[in-house]
């Protein structure tokens, strides 16, 4: 996987179009000139959080005794689950199942929202394919996270200028692109037990 590929996955499992709804729902209740403060407090948090998984991540699959074909599959069924539910959502349309209330922190826009269970786990793919490209994958996950910072920030005036209909035939689209991507990433991770599986 190249560091583009890498990126754009992230960035389509990160899911910022079909976060919209959900920033523009929990900013609500908030005032106005603290609804950008508090998008920015969260998107930080998830980068974080998504760092720490990276460089992270592989210590706990150690400890656990996970091998990364375990990872690569388990990967692509969340992957495909997640692509499922952006191509079918739920009726209510909340998809992280977010309560609306007072001032939003750390749940449910940082995590899951931006940094949800799918994009940990491809960050554990990643780290654990390729351990010694951790800077790659360090340059892929700060790329998709500005791109999808950028589009957040941009959520109010995207929301008035594109219409909820495009919104949600792009979210469609970045679905259908995240599980076809899912299924390529199944099919590695058994490809990759079988060969491991064969003697010599």
């Amino acid at each position: 996987m190249t560091t583009l590929s890498a990126g754009i996955l992230l960035f389509l499992i990160m899911d910022p179009l079909g976060n919209i709804p959900l920033f523009l729902a929990q900013l609500r209740n908030v005032a106005p000139p603290r609804r950008r403060r508090v998008v920015i407090r969260e998107l930080i948090i998830a980068l974080v959080v998504l760092f720490a998984f990276l460089f992270g991540g592989g210590y706990v699959l150690k400890a656990l005794h996970l091998h990364t074909e375990s990872i690569g599959i388990a990967g692509g069924i969340v992957l495909f689950l997640i692509g499922l539910k952006m191509i079918f959502p739920p009726r209510d349309g909340n998809m992280f199942g977010a309560t609306p209330g007072a001032e939003p922190f750390i749940v449910p826009m940082a995590i899951p929202g931006v940094a949800g269970p799918s994009a940990m786990a491809a960050l554990l793919l990643m780290t654990n394919s390729a351990p010694g490209r951790t800077a790659d994958w360090s340059l892929a996950l700060f790329c998709a996270w500005f791109a999808t910072a950028l589009i957040l920030l941009s959520s109010t005036y995207l929301f008035r200028w594109l219409g909820e209909s495009v919104l949600t035939a792009l979210e469609r689209l970045m679905g259908m692109l995240l599980v076809a991507l899912s299924v390529q990433m199944f099919l590695d991770g058994i490809a990759a037990y079988l060969v491991g599986k064969v003697p010599g």
